[in-house]
């Protein structure tokens, strides 16, 4: 791999493994080189082993799961001390490579992984990313919105008066540097978000609804908040969803 920085002399390489944003064969969201990369490796770091085993399943993972060696991050990584991640770094300052998996997506982007990462880079270890799919852009790609400014905000309030708030804020400043604004919510809060969008929003502002990307029920609509109201409903609730504007 020509990914990343060289590792210290005795290293190994901390490779940042995409997974399935749905249920897909491997080879529909990732290159062969990456799923050769996974089937080599024998130590990972991961966001939850449960769903790691799956996906290690999807990528056809040619090793008994029972004799992996899966750990999984802290459960808040923010106030974890550094010793947690160089315990969970431990192989590769042994000179062995180690893949760090999300549970879903890109690992790092929008999840648990950016900790680990850094301390990589402290420790020396090579730190390799490779390609897979990311909700964020992919989504981004497909909604026709502004694709040279945009920001993700991660989930916003979930209080009515307060998600209300952050939407027009998010709205008054992409209309004032024309800047695309992404952001998620939990699945069985999407059709609450879908509501406050068209009831909070201005009627021009632009909306995109990016359902299930990557899978084979993927649907990708934008419409301004004037047209959406006057279109069916898109059926999102328990789906995983990603929502942007620009005004």
């Amino acid at each position: 791999m020509s990914a990343g920085q060289p590792a210290a002399e005795g290293r190994g390489t901390l490779f940042l493994l995409p997974v399935a944003l749905g249920d897909a064969p491997w080879n529909t969201f990732l290159p062969a080189q990456a799923q050769a990369v996974a089937a080599a490796l024998e130590h990972f770091v991961v966001e939850s082993a449960r769903a790691a085993r799956a996906h290690l399943k999807q990528l056809d993972y040619p090793r008994p799961l029972r004799d992996t060696d899966i750990r999984e991050l802290p459960a808040d990584s923010a106030k974890a001390p550094d010793t947690s991640f160089d315990a969970l770094l431990a192989p590769a300052l042994e000179g062995r490579d180690i893949g760090l998996m999300s549970d879903a997506g890109c690992p790092a982007v929008a999840d648990p992984g950016a900790r680990l990462v850094a301390r990589a880079h402290a420790l020396g270890i090579r730190v390799a990313p490779l390609v897979g799919p990311s909700s964020i852009l992919l989504g981004l790609m497909g909604s026709g919105l502004n694709g040279q400014s945009f920001a993700f905000h991660g989930y916003l309030p979930v209080g009515e008066t307060e998600r209300d708030d952050a939407l027009r804020t998010l709205e008054n400043e992409s209309r004032r540097i024309g800047r695309t604004q992404i952001f998620i919510e939990t699945p069985y809060r999407n059709e609450r978000m879908f509501d406050a969008l068209l009831r909070t929003l201005k009627p021009d502002t632009r909306v995109c609804v990016a359902r299930e990307l990557n899978s084979a029920d993927e649907a990708i609509h934008t419409r301004s908040v004037r047209d959406w109201k006057k279109s069916p409903r898109p059926a999102l609730a328990r789906r995983p969803c990603l929502f942007l504007l620009l005004a």
